[in-house]
């Protein structure tokens, strides 16, 4: 995976070229040795300091805030990061190169036939409380996780899962799908049977190397993490505790680091970088599937016009946000996914800066009199906002920003038309997985994205992705099922419900020289297993 170092900072190079470890193969490919992650040595790092030892504590600033701690369909990018540290899947993700790793499992899924496979349970593996790790309990948090809204549409390959005996599991599937069992197996995280809905939801345990200790996940607030003393596997918690502290605030968390409160924070602001390198902090950008996205109201007319949606996205400078908003820092789109990724396809319909594209595509929908409002999420894609409002006015567009905290439960399946026109928000699902699946399954599925959200699902388009998707899901041939997804990209591209404005890099400060073993990742969220703090 390339990244920007400090030094690329200093030099003012982009990032680009291919992150070669983000490959289909790596979500569910055959990881013989069931390694655990490790941080890439890709590049030299200065030798580390000479110092007392390890020191007390891993200290981190989020940028994200969240109260809902339960593993169970978890999507929020600060307790899904916590969730890493505290809980594990039967295999598990390694956030810097997208490979599974053996974590709960024992070994390898054992193959009894083109539908059904069993896995094994680690010899010891207990929850932080002390009980055993059973295979009701993997049973019951996959059944749970199939049952949940968020996490139910990437486990439809699931037909059923049943204990063989206490740590055995077998799982019986729909139809076969090898090649990315694995890395969807990951998304599921285990947890005792006997956790009630609010243990669940105020103070879940784990089997994972680290533990609760407090969680307060508003702004301003920490979540404070301990060893768990039963972890038996392979990358037991290094020091005293671990404490986050939740600053949505960029300059908060520029001041944390600085002077000293943190060892590392996430989502550098830019117009800080070049403080942060004074002041010894490397930063880094790697590249990866981070986006905004405009999302529209599909049952809402103008906006169930996919010319209406399609001139909006030719009104846009996406080179102008870049340079100015971005500081270089993100690509513009040419399809859903990034060029770096390996299941890349260039999209039949690419966006640029045109304006007579645009006002012609208004023209053909009778809409040369546009006005609309722009819901903007409360957060870094405010930046944004202003000049895509220009852009759209000299379309004759005529937008108004209505900056505010999104209320995803208001967006909920509804026979009515939701209040909104378009939205403008982050979002990055490459958290749970990489793989093309995965990735148009969380925007695109049968879920509440399209029933609720973009209500995109209302449409013969959103019909004919499905059956497109489930096509490829249990297409065997890697070639033809590349073929597949890249008619789906395709569909989406020329249909824009929900689409991309850039795929951006993702920035990380850190003190090298007193973080033995971390190195930043592509998505949301911090990860320090295996990661030592040094003192000095």
């Amino acid at each position: 995976m390339e990244k920007l170092t400090r030094r690329g900072f200093l030099a003012g190079t982009a990032a680009t070229g291919a992150l070669a470890a983000l490959t289909l193969a790596g979500c569910g490919g055959d990881d013989k040795k069931a390694d655990a992650p490790a941080p890439s040595t890709d590049e030299p790092k200065d030798e580390q300091p000479a110092s007392s030892g390890v020191a007390k504590a891993i200290t981190a600033a989020a940028a994200y805030s969240s109260t809902n701690c339960n593993p169970i369909g978890n999507s929020s990018a600060l307790m899904l990061a916590a969730t890493w540290h505290v809980f594990e899947g039967l295999y598990d993700l390694d956030l810097h190169t997208y490979k599974t790793y053996t974590a709960l499992a024992a070994g390898e899924p054992t193959k009894v036939s083109e539908t059904e496979y069993e896995v094994a349970i680690r010899s010891g593996a207990k929850f932080s409380d002390g009980s055993a790790v059973t295979a009701d309990d993997v049973v019951n948090a996959f059944e749970r996780n199939i049952a949940d809204d968020t996490y139910g549409a990437f486990l439809t390959f699931i037909k059923s899962v049943a204990a063989k005996d206490d740590t055995t599991v077998t799982f019986t599937l729909n139809y076969p799908f090898e090649s990315l069992l694995k890395g969807r197996l990951a998304v599921v995280k285990i947890f005792p049977k006997a956790l009630t809905d609010d243990q669940l939801a105020t103070m879940p345990i784990g089997s994972g190397p680290w533990k609760y200790d407090s969680i307060n996940g508003d702004d301003g607030g920490t979540i404070r993490f301990v060893p768990n003393d039963q972890y038996n596997g392979t990358l037991p918690a290094t020091c005293e505790e671990m404490d986050w502290t939740v600053q949505l605030d960029g300059t908060a968390r520029t001041t944390a680091i600085i002077d000293g409160t943190v060892l590392a924070i996430e989502s550098v602001p830019d117009a800080n970088a070049s403080q942060l390198d004074n002041a010894g902090v490397a930063v880094e950008y790697v590249p990866g599937f981070a986006l905004p996205f405009l999302m529209f109201n599909c049952k809402k007319a103008p906006f169930d016009d996919v010319r209406v949606r399609q001139a909006i996205y030719y009104a846009i400078d996406y080179d102008k946000l870049i340079s100015n908003q971005m500081d270089g820092h993100a690509t513009a789109c040419t399809s859903f996914l990034p060029e770096s990724y390996a299941n890349y396809h260039q999209a039949s319909t690419i966006y640029t800066h045109d304006v007579e594209k645009a006002k012609s595509l208004l023209a053909d929908a009778n809409q040369t009199e546009l006005s609309f409002e722009l819901m903007v999420n409360n957060n870094w894609v405010n930046a944004l906002a202003p000049q895509i409002v220009n852009d759209l006015e000299q379309v004759g567009i005529k937008a108004t920003i209505n900056e505010t905290k999104i209320d995803w439960a208001a967006l909920a399946p509804s026979d009515d038309i939701l209040p909104y026109d378009v939205m403008l928000t982050p979002g990055d699902p490459s958290c749970f997985g990489n793989d093309p699946d995965l990735l148009m399954t969380w925007w695109y599925g049968d879920n509440v994205w399209t029933q609720g959200r973009s209500c995109w699902n209302v449409t013969p388009e959103w019909q004919q992705l499905q059956t497109l998707l489930q096509s490829a899901r249990e297409e065997a041939d890697a070639a033809k099922q590349q073929e597949i997804w890249n008619q789906c990209f395709d569909l989406i591209a020329e249909n824009v419900p929900l689409y991309p404005l850039f795929h951006r890099q993702i920035s990380t400060g850190f003190y090298e020289k007193k973080l033995e073993n971390f190195e930043p990742i592509s998505t949301t969220g911090l990860v320090f297993l295996g990661t030592t703090p040094i003192e000095g």
